[in-house]
């Protein structure tokens, strides 16, 4: 049950209609997940209620009645990195004050259970309703408890190890998203004109598309750019998924619910959503109601000036038209055809009365003070760390963080040698420390310092020649050796001293060079000198037998015919018999033998030894190309280069 990882677990085809309880089931998986994960916590379950869950998404909401009162038990269906950001904002917001359910920690001291590739919350149960939406208070309660939380969120920073998550900076983007998109419905729209939603569409989209074309100039004209420069946990955060089922009136006020997709972004956001999709639902942009909705956020968490111009311009923005109508994407034909028109008739009749109703907002502009962003720009993401109130930074930790190790606890294979420069560098700086600061160093600094060459003698990188290329080998194997012990030198590759390094260093894996393979050619001594061109060697070969291997070439053949006939020569015009006793021509007969059997030039050299002088003949391409005459194999050439 440790190995099975929670996924979305609707597998419907698009095109299949929506069960009546399709948020009312989890596999029989989850519920076994969900039974370990009560047993992590301090309590008895005596019973426990599916709430509502997302099969498109992996999550759930159990209500668990236990020996400490009734609980909720809620799976997480993000990234375990992505939702401890929001179980950081929970805390958080907690002991600010803020009407939030507390998070209740576990036997291990976490406010999390991390199991089935997700994170579980525990919290108490709290007798929740929703506020009224017959008239405008119940529209203010929401707004006021929403402005309650966004101050509560203010300066906030995450857990180390959460996810970021900031729409602060993207405003820009949204508004040419939308631009861009409601320009691609207009190619729907003519490319499926048999529609019965495509003429309809044709006639109104030129409208929407130029307004967001000229909130997007107003934005960037506006007061935006210096507003975001103050940094994210200066605004705190949206709940993104704010409405009348997220915000609930409870003991004491409003509560907040459901903080799972909170963000960082300018937080009166979520109070554009709340009021367009109002007037949506209204089917008429009614000044009184926003008006009253805005003050009622303005009571709990103060506007500026320059927040509520950008409020009023992001109202302006085709919100309504784009969320409704950006279905058509998925299946252009059955929405164009069915439910297309009726939305879009109602979309246009309600923005009939927008552009009035935000005009005459805009007259309240005066009744707000100017906002101060002048103050010293802060970094776009602050630093992570745990959370101030937290006192065990391990409680924060999930289980992949805990697995890493300790940089005194890393194996000593996986340590390298530190070059010299890297080494003064390092000592350089140690040396401008405060002694104070280097007493008070943690365990694994302090380890990781004793690993350290005292002297930085034993290895320095330049001392290890750097690997010739391809094309650099290849121009150093001459044809013609003209002078063979200067190139030998040449080819000889540095090797990497065999001194013992002192303890506590360790070579992260061991060089390879051919030394020792090319250690046979310097033990030849005077004969490298003796060394003459491939064309020659034919001139000082033996005397060729009359039965030749069949591995020779015809070229091989030839060449042997051509010496034959030049010796002959030689001896006519010497006018002397070459006398040869008979242990010599046994000798040398033994000797073409040997030739004869192996039929390779390397051995011929071997076998000439009936001269009265010695000559060796130089190794033909194929030997120049050996593992032993590399400048270097290709097992030193990579060592090689981890060693600089």
């Amino acid at each position: 049950m440790e190995q099975y990882v929670i996924k979305p677990w609707d597998t419907r085809d698009g095109s299949e209609p929506t069960p009546v309880d399709w948020d009312m089931q989890v596999p029989p998986e989850v519920d076994a997940v969900a039974e370990l994960v009560i047993k992590e916590y301090d309590m008895t379950v005596h019973n426990r209620t599916l709430i509502t869950s997302k099969p498109d998404k992996g999550g759930a909401i159990w209500r668990i009645e236990t020996n400490k009162g009734p609980r909720s038990l809620k799976v997480l269906h993000r990234t375990p990195e992505r939702s401890l950001y929001s179980v950081g904002l929970q805390e958080y917001v907690v002991r600010q004050g803020a009407r939030v359910p507390a998070l209740i920690p576990a036997r291990d001291g976490k406010l999390f259970v991390e199991k089935g590739g997700k994170l579980w919350i525990v919290t108490d149960w709290i007798s929740l309703e929703p506020a009224a939406k017959v008239d405008l208070t119940g529209a203010q309660e929401l707004c006021y408890g929403l402005g309650e939380f966004h101050r509560h969120t203010k300066g906030y920073v995450p857990p180390a190890g959460a996810k970021n998550s900031s729409r602060l900076y993207r405003w820009p983007n949204y508004y040419q998203k939308i631009a861009k998109k409601i320009g691609w419905m207009r190619e729907m729209a003519k490319a499926y004109r048999e529609t019965a939603a495509s003429g309809p569409i044709l006639a109104v989209v030129d409208k929407y598309e130029q307004q967001a074309i000229a909130a997007l100039e107003r934005l960037k004209a506006s007061s935006y750019p210096k507003m975001v420069q103050m940094g994210e946990p200066h605004w705190g955060l949206v709940h993104q998924d704010y409405g009348w089922s997220n915000g609930q009136n409870g003991p004491g006020g409003l509560w907040v619910i459901d903080l799972d997709g909170v963000a960082y972004d300018l937080p009166f956001r979520d109070l554009r959503k709340l009021i367009t999709s109002t007037m949506d639902d209204m089917g008429v942009w009614d000044v009184t109601w926003m008006r009253g909705m805005i003050e009622a956020y303005h009571r709990a968490n103060p506007l500026d000036r320059e927040s509520f111009e950008i409020l009023l311009l992001d109202m302006s923005v085709p919100n309504e038209f784009y969320k409704h109508l950006k279905e058509m994407f998925y299946d252009p034909v059955t929405f164009l055809n069915t439910e297309a028109e009726g939305i879009l008739q109602r979309v246009v009749a309600t923005d009939q009365t927008k552009d009035q109703a935000l005009a005459e907002l805009a007259k309240d502009s005066s009744q707000y003070q100017p906002g101060d962003y002048t103050q010293v720009v802060v970094p776009r993401s602050p630093e992570r760390q745990s959370l101030a109130s937290t006192e065990n930074q391990a409680n924060w930790q999930l289980a992949d963080q805990m697995q890493l190790p300790a940089q005194s606890q890393v194996p000593e294979q996986s340590q390298v040698l530190v070059p010299v420069a890297e080494e003064k560098a390092v000592l350089a700086a140690d040396a401008r420390r405060p002694k104070a600061k280097v007493e008070n160093k943690p365990d694994e600094v302090k380890a990781k310092k004793a690993l350290r060459i005292p002297e930085p003698e034993p290895i320095r990188a330049a001392t290890v020649k750097k690997p010739q290329e391809p094309k650099e080998r290849e121009k150093a194997r001459p044809e013609t050796r003209k002078e063979p012990v200067k190139q030998e030198k040449e080819r000889t590759p540095v090797a990497v001293q065999t001194t013992t390094p002192p303890s506590g260093w360790f070579i992260k894996a061991p060089v390879v060079t051919p030394v020792e393979k090319a250690e046979p050619a310097k033990q030849q001594g005077p004969r490298l000198k003796a060394k003459v061109a491939p064309a020659k060697r034919a001139k000082t070969g033996d005397k060729p037998v009359k039965k030749k291997a069949s591995s020779q070439g015809s070229k091989q053949s030839a060449t042997n015919k051509k010496a034959v006939a030049k010796k002959a020569i030689t001896k006519l015009q010497a006018k002397k018999p070459l006398n040869k006793s008979p242990k010599t021509s046994e000798k040398a007969k033994a000797g073409n033998q040997v030739v004869a059997k192996s039929g390779s030039p390397r051995k011929t050299q071997h076998a000439a030894v009936t001269h009265p002088y010695k000559k060796t003949a130089a190794p033909s391409r194929k030997s120049a190309s050996s593992q032993a005459k590399k400048p270097r194999s290709a097992k030193a050439q990579k060592t090689g280069r981890n060693m600089l």
